[in-house]
């Protein structure tokens, strides 16, 4: 994309920002900094083209997706920091997406399937490379609580005895030790997007579009 392209994306995100009556940009503070967009592994930001950290707004927080193209960048991961979640019971996230029209929501990795968003439990200790007893340290949503992204606001709320799935495709039923393990020394908590076969793979969007997160709780 020309500079001049990439300029025309972002003045048209601005312009759908003030349509839908969203809140202007504003410096991220107070709570939304304790968010992360990620994941940082080794010193190396795996969103690319996105800043570390969300924005607020009087709703919430938001982000807008980056794109028209692959190259302009991807959104992997949103989490922040947890204590541990062994006396919860389960996790839930309200959130809203505008978007121009026409566009479209494509997983980066996998351009043919459709963008879902999960959400995303992280246990302590996790060195990302999901061997050597760190295949049980990262959980996402069911099988059938994956979200497709679209236009809307979407309330999601999934309880800790649902069977959530671990980063190389084991789930809670046929390993319920270490899904409790993960509950109990949980360091982050939130939401990845990508989609089948790569849930925080990441995602960019073909047309200006933002994603506000309007609530985020613990149960």
């Amino acid at each position: 994309m020309s500079g001049m392209d990439r300029r025309r994306f972002l003045v048209s995100t601005a312009a759908v920002a003030c349509l839908a009556g969203m809140s202007p940009l504003h410096s991220a503070r107070g709570p939304v900094r304790e968010w992360e967009i990620g994941p940082r592994i080794r010193g190396r930001n795996y969103s690319p083209g996105m800043p570390s950290h969300p924005e607020a707004a009087d709703e919430g927080w938001f982000f807008d997706f980056p794109g028209p193209r692959r190259a302009d960048g991807h959104v992997h991961y949103l989490t922040r920091r947890t204590a541990p979640l062994d006396t919860a019971r389960g996790l839930r996230l309200r959130y809203r997406i505008e978007a121009a029209p026409h566009t479209r929501f494509v997983p980066q990795e996998f351009p043919d399937r459709e963008a879902t968003l999960s959400l995303f439990i992280q246990r302590a200790g996790d060195d990302w490379l999901a061997r050597n007893g760190t295949q049980f340290h990262r959980w996402y949503s069911p099988a059938d609580r994956v979200v497709p992204l679209e236009r809307g606001t979407h309330d999601i709320t999934i309880w800790f005895e649902e069977n959530w799935i671990s980063v190389m495709g084991s789930d809670r039923e046929r390993s319920p030790r270490a899904f409790a393990d993960t509950l109990t020394n949980a360091a982050r908590m939130g939401f990845t997007l990508g989609s089948v076969g790569g849930r925080g793979h990441g995602v960019f969007a073909t047309g200006p579009a933002r994603l506000t997160v309007l609530d985020f709780a613990v149960l």
